[in-house]
């Protein structure tokens, strides 16, 4: 096969990219042994020119890895379809927009989005970190080279198999592959891209990824100036630089999880806003610890106390990012999350990258631990500091109780691996389970917050203040139980302990509005933390709001007994088009359907009815069913939302006629029919018509 000379590859493309992989690989590798020596030799000249040469090396891993990604957009963009990544993720009809997203679909793609933002990261860092700049950026580059491998595609003779290091993007698809149809020297005329999975084909894909990853990769910042401090035992200055750092860590993470719960809100196939999904905590949990190791920042900045915990939290945020990012990539994920990557033969490469980041930062405080010293004196009991603290070890609690659970498809897999007999452990209701331990997290957290931010550091006027700020809380605690009486007027709260969330959210959102009017006094910066506390019990009372107040408006059990499970009764409605539908005080209607491409567009018509059966609004929604890229079966059912101030209307079609359902349901249909030839002096004027009905189910 090799002696064929194929028709149309372009073959530069592949050799330029093996040569930038290479070079980015070696330049990365060259920065982390270059800043390896500057810091061992930091009392001597030759530090300096160990840094330029680092500094030199990181750029040059920084603009090949950028020449790279702009090698690839190139052959998605012109559809070269030799290479097996262009194949597995573009086609002729994938829309222009898209291009984009495809290249972060895939798992090669993945990692060089966050390469990329490491880089963008250590460009910045380069100029702005000044004496710390060289264990820094050796962790940085350490993280790049590790992360270069999973991309080398290198395979090493072992026995009769070969070990794989990475999975290289620009490998031609006749190199892993051995079709017959690479026989054939003009095959490339013969094949089609296989397309973006239909499930990402939505404008969230576009902007959603590349903020989670900048998240993902912004944890290591913090991780590095942490390092820094340990490596060169000042415990003080790198407190100063990454404090600023951390803050813009937590608030990118936080804000790529709000979109990713954003696009879950408004895709069938995720779940709902917040699922309990095992990617979506894995991305949750480093946040936690990242936002604990803010508030133990903030007191070891204020008071000298918990330097230990401030290093023990932002180490073990980015380790948890990298063991997020196994679980997410090894495919051990594959039958429990919706989100997860298949497996691709990586899994040791990303057991490497865990561990020897967790012995690098983990064993590094071991080993300082007694270095790091502690005020004398232990934090009074009525102290901003001390709750603070317990505030940040109930963070560290939640962190744990979700993480022990999302791990139990990597528990059961090592259990089987030694007993293969071993049926394995499962959560069957995945959102009661964490409900039911996270609900008092946030109970804590919310009472912690909004009374701890009344108190001072280091306990100051204590004695003094005491008998007011008790007067205080006393006062918010009765207002708070008011407006929880009059909320319970707007949301069933059926059990005590919905009314126990409600009520600390509540008392969070009027503390923290009591302190911005009362204590702020016009610095603004005092009002940050107040502004995050409110939101927080702001959060928890919508999300309350929206599970209590949830209502199926799609129900209508006296049409639809005994055709319907008595589960299926409560939610759905079969619609007949144009045949109106009255149900839950709405007439539905279903108009019509058009099939643009492999989307087929349905227009539901919604007519609210008063007492008297009188129009008092309307409204026509626009669920689709989106077909698979091969239009073999539907892949994906997407809903369509009429947003209020108060409320949402949620509607999606969960269901077609088997004919419209798939290819194999209509070719069934199709062979069943049997054809009977009848001549003209057969047919009269009273010949019946027959014409068929669509339907479809809605759930609004």
């Amino acid at each position: 096969m090799s002696e064929i000379k194929y028709i149309g590859e372009h073959l530069w493309v592949g050799q330029l990219g093996h040569i930038l992989i290479l070079t980015s690989f070696v330049a990365a590798l060259l920065s982390a042994v270059a800043y390896f020596f500057s810091v061992k030799n930091q009392d001597h000249p030759d530090a300096v020119s160990w840094a330029k040469i680092g500094r030199i090396s990181f750029y040059t891993h920084g603009g090949t890895l950028f020449c790279l990604i702009g090698l690839i957009f190139y052959a998605m963009y012109h559809h070269m379809y030799e290479y097996s990544y262009v194949f597995d993720h573009v086609s002729e009809d994938l829309p222009l927009k898209y291009i984009l997203s495809a290249f972060w679909e895939g798992q090669e793609g993945s990692f060089m989005l966050w390469m990329f933002w490491h880089s963008i990261l250590g460009f910045i860092l380069i100029k702005t970190t000044s004496k710390l700049e060289a264990p820094v950026l050796f962790t940085i580059a350490v993280a790049e080279t590790i992360l270069m491998t999973m991309i080398l595609g290198i395979h090493i003779p072992w026995g009769e198999d070969a070990i794989r290091i990475g999975s290289n993007p620009t490998t031609l698809l006749r190199q892993l592959n051995d079709a017959p149809i690479f026989a054939n020297a003009d095959y490339l005329n013969l094949i089609k891209g296989r397309g973006m999975n239909p499930l990402l084909q939505n404008y969230w894909m576009t902007i959603h990824p590349p903020t989670l990853f900048l998240g993902f990769a912004s944890t290591i910042v913090p991780f590095a100036f942490a390092f820094a401090g340990l490596w060169t035992n000042d415990h003080k200055e790198w407190l100063k630089k990454s404090f600023s750092w951390s803050l813009f860590s937590a608030g990118i993470l936080g804000t790529g999880i709000l979109m990713g719960s954003l696009w879950a809100y408004v895709a069938l196939s995720f779940g709902g806003y917040w699922a309990w999904d095992p990617v979506e905590n894995a991305s949750l949990v480093p946040w936690i610890t990242l936002v604990a190791g803010i508030h133990v920042h903030l007191i070891s900045r204020n008071t000298g106390f918990a330097t230990r915990s401030v290093y023990f939290f932002y180490l073990i945020s980015f380790v948890l990012i990298l063991y997020s990012t196994f679980l997410t990539r090894s495919g051990v994920l594959g039958d429990t999350s919706a989100h997860a990557f298949t497996e691709m033969g990586l899994e040791y490469q990303l057991i490497f990258l865990v561990v020897f980041f967790t012995l690098l930062g983990l064993g590094f405080l071991l080993y300082r631990y007694t270095a790091i010293r502690n005020p004398e004196k232990d934090e009074e009991l009525s102290s901003r500091e001390f709750w603070m603290f317990i505030g940040s070890l109930i963070l560290l609690f939640s962190g744990i109780l979700i993480l022990s659970s999302t791990s139990l498809p990597v528990y059961n897999k090592l259990m089987t691996y030694f007993n293969p007999a071993f049926e394995g452990r499962v959560i069957k209701d995945v959102i009661g389970h964490y409900n039911k331990y996270q609900l008092w997290i946030a109970v804590f957290v919310a009472v912690l917050s909004s009374t701890a931010i009344f108190l001072r550091y280091g306990a100051v006027n204590w004695e003094i203040k005491k008998q007011a700020f008790v007067k205080r809380v006393v006062i918010q605690l009765v207002l708070s139980a008011l407006l929880t009486w009059a909320t319970t007027l707007w949301l069933s709260l059926y059990s005590w302990q919905y009314v126990l969330m409600c009520f600390t959210g509540v008392f969070s959102m009027v503390a923290n509005i009591d302190y911005m009017v009362n204590a702020v006094k016009g610095n603004i910066k005092l009002a940050y933390s107040a502004i995050s506390h409110f939101g927080f019990g702001m959060m928890m009372v919508g999300i309350l709001a929206s599970g209590l107040n949830q209502k199926f408006i799609s129900s209508n059990p006296f049409v639809f007994r005994g055709m319907f499970t008595d589960e299926d009764l409560e939610k759905y409605v079969q619609l007949i088009k144009g045949k109106p539908l009255l149900s839950q005080g709405y007439l539905m209607t279903y108009e019509s359907d058009t099939l643009i491409g492999r989307e087929r567009k349905y227009n539901i018509n919604f007519q609210k009815l008063n007492d008297s059966l009188e129009i008092i609004s309307e409204m026509t929604l626009h669920p689709n069913a989106m077909y698979s890229n091969d239009f073999s079966k539907v892949a994906a059912f997407n809903p369509d939302t009429k947003h209020y101030w108060n409320k949402d209307i949620f509607t999606c079609i969960v269901g077609l006629p088997p004919a419209l359902q798939s290819v194999e349901e209509a070719k069934k249909i199709e062979d069943s029919l049997k054809f009977v030839t009848y001549s003209p002096s057969h047919l009269t004027r009273k010949t019946r018509i027959t014409k068929s009905i669509h339907t479809t189910r809605a759930l609004v």
